[in-house]
């Protein structure tokens, strides 16, 4: 039998609660498994970047441990450190510095010794090439946020924590902070994302965590979870609109909408009866027609929407 790889990283019990009392993570548990991508959702004051500091060093935990690789985060946190990058969700840089001088700086903050092929590479790939000789202040917004990640990884860290990666910038830019997110995975390095956009999640992550006010409440793979609590609906379109429901489908999960045109079933499709072949015989004794019928499938959206309760 092969053995299964440890966690890349682990958080046993970690949790915070600050002088005045405030509780912002209550204990929690997460295992990060190496070369994976995760995405931690939850709304504004959850614990997202409580979690995330507490990890990287930042904030010290109340209680708990953090082990990043073999290291322990307290006790051997240079070499903890040594092994993550962080892009933080504010742009915090010199201004008046250059790209180049920026990122040749954060590597030798980590004792890495220099190397002007990598940083060239790392800034091609973050098309920051050509811009390497402007100044922090002159790029847009989303030049920013790249030279951000690549002062995140000057240094070649093994875990790469990304916070709300594409808050603010346009749809073009996130797709391509997509794309640049996968190309990083498939070179080895570890994704931690926080996102407030749940297709980000949807569309890159392996695993989801889910926080809510301070509590960590659901980690899962993105396909079982989706599998488990995403719901399928029928969509059935209507030859003729309706005012109400009839008697005869008083006994099914069906809703009116379209004023009238649609009736919207919801179903388990894992469950051993879905309902539909005695709702199609329940529309024929009704005597209504239809013409079209349609299934989907509720997206991470709608699940994360039913867990905390709140708008995305």
């Amino acid at each position: 039998m092969s053995k299964v790889a440890p966690p890349i990283l682990s958080a046993r019990g970690v949790a915070k609660t600050y002088a005045s009392g405030v509780v912002a993570l209550s204990p929690t548990d997460l295992e990060i498994r190496a070369g994976e991508i995760f995405a931690l959702l939850g709304p504004n004051g959850a614990g997202k970047t409580t979690l995330i500091s507490i990890i990287c060093g930042l904030v010290n935990a109340s209680a708990g441990t953090v082990t990043v690789g073999e290291f322990d985060n307290v006790r051997d946190w240079r070499a903890a450190r040594g092994l993550i990058g962080l892009a933080p969700q504010e742009i915090a840089t010199d201004a008046f510095e250059s790209v180049w001088a920026t990122v040749t700086f954060s590597r030798g903050l980590f004792g890495k010794p220099r190397d002007d092929a990598y940083l060239r590479r790392l800034l091609e790939d973050l098309s920051l090439w050509d811009k390497k000789s402007a100044k922090i202040m002159a790029l847009s917004g989303g030049m920013k946020r790249r030279v951000m990640i690549a002062k995140a990884l000057a240094h070649e860290p093994r875990i790469l924590f990304l916070d709300e990666p594409t808050a603010g910038v346009d749809v073009e830019l996130r797709r391509d902070m997509w794309a640049l997110v996968r190309r990083l995975r498939d070179s080895g390095v570890t994704i931690i994302l926080t996102t407030h956009y749940i297709e980000e999640a949807e569309e890159m992550a392996d695993r989801v965590g889910v926080i809510n006010k301070g509590r960590l409440i659901l980690v899962e793979d993105k396909a079982v979870l989706m599998e488990k609590m995403g719901k399928r609906q029928l969509t059935i379109q209507l030859q003729a609109p309706l005012r109400a429901l009839p008697d005869d489908l008083a006994g099914y999960r069906l809703e009116l909408a379209n004023e009238g045109h649609q009736l919207i079933y919801s179903f388990d499709a894992k469950g051993d009866e879905t309902g539909i072949a005695g709702l199609m015989r329940g529309l024929h004794a009704a005597g209504l027609d239809f013409k079209d019928i349609q299934t989907s499938q509720n997206s991470l959206e709608d699940i994360f929407v039913g867990l905390v309760g709140v708008g995305a």
